[in-house]
């Protein structure tokens, strides 16, 4: 197996608010990936630069990286120019995923089911979108992920607060209105047609807040995979996912978040071009129930791995 891809840049780290995840699922990828023979080595995009990546003479690379700077195209742009075959999304997936505003319009314009959601800059009639919206309501980073800037919204008092916090991280918030019900995840493999959803997930969490303490730190949370739902509830879920994956361009593999209302309907949340691959994390749980094991589902991805821009020919 090691001949099939030469030598293998795992990139984690970086420079992004999810640097210390990043870390964890780098780790997680390359010990994976060295189990099964793959000569896998270790590149932290935030204490190297491109040059070095360039001189580190990697035949293709596996993004183990989360948040700016690794999942929202900057990287995989520069990967194109450097002709180096990589992991996940293009330049245009990511970058629409990594923004959940575009991506909540896209879904929309595809007639896929999202919350209602207004954007918010610092001049907005915070009053007015809450009235629009309803309480509760969710504010949001727009280009954040593992909950980072994240408040519930009970109370038109908290409104200001909410989008301080969300606003250190971005210049436009998402607000974003409440589904109470049920949390689930689906991760996708494959690219268009060939585009595959895994098993449901059901993530229950303490008083649901599923928080980054409870995503990456205590053992508090529980999963439940394959979720417990009707079989044409989980066809219609899977069947979502897999259409919201492909309308955004995305390929490799990623994770579309749901909640399931109490009336048994899915929203679809985000989607993660670049999920956690750490001890808690979902992808590979949900792997596993399908039959695929931790270091199977690293190989799969890394299979993917090419350039996704079309070059032309230069005469």
């Amino acid at each position: 197996m090691k001949g099939d891809f030469g030598r293998v840049g795992v990139l984690y780290g970086g420079r992004s608010a999810e640097r210390e995840v990043s870390l964890m699922s780098g780790q997680g990828v390359y010990d994976a990936l060295r189990s099964v023979g793959i000569d896998a080595q270790l590149f932290d995009t935030g204490l190297y630069t491109l040059v070095d990546l360039i001189n580190a003479g990697f035949d293709c690379v596996f993004i183990a990286l989360h948040g700016r700077y690794g999942e929202d195209g900057t990287l995989q742009g520069a990967l194109e120019l450097m002709d180096l075959p990589y992991t996940g999304s293009g330049p245009l997936g990511s970058s629409l995923a990594m923004d959940k505003i575009m991506t909540k319009k896209v879904w929309l314009q595809q007639q896929l089911p999202t919350p209602a959601f207004a954007v918010l800059t610092a001049d907005s009639d915070l009053a007015r979108v809450a009235q629009e919206l309803g309480l509760p309501l969710i504010i949001k980073p727009p280009h954040e992920g593992s909950t980072l800037g994240v408040t519930r919204v009970d109370d038109i008092s908290q409104l200001r607060g909410a989008y301080k916090l969300a606003a250190q991280y971005d210049e436009e918030v998402l607000a974003e209105q409440f589904i109470k019900g049920r949390e689930l995840t689906v991760p996708v493999l494959g690219a268009g047609k060939t585009a595959r959803a895994l098993p449901v997930i059901e993530i229950v969490a303490p008083d649901g807040n599923y928080d980054y303490e409870h995503k990456y730190v205590s053992n508090d949370t529980q999963y439940i995979c394959p979720a417990e739902l009707d079989a044409e509830l989980t066809a219609s879920i899977l069947r979502i996912a897999e259409q919201a994956y492909v309308a955004l361009g995305c390929e490799g593999w990623g994770r579309a978040d749901f909640m399931l209302d109490e009336q048994g309907r899915p929203w679809l949340l985000e989607l993660n071009t670049s999920p956690g691959m750490t001890s808690h994390s979902l992808v590979p749980m949900s792997a596993k129930a399908a039959g695929m094991s931790y270091a199977d589902l690293c190989v799969e991805i890394l299979a993917g791995a090419r350039c996704k821009v079309q070059q032309p020919s230069i005469t």
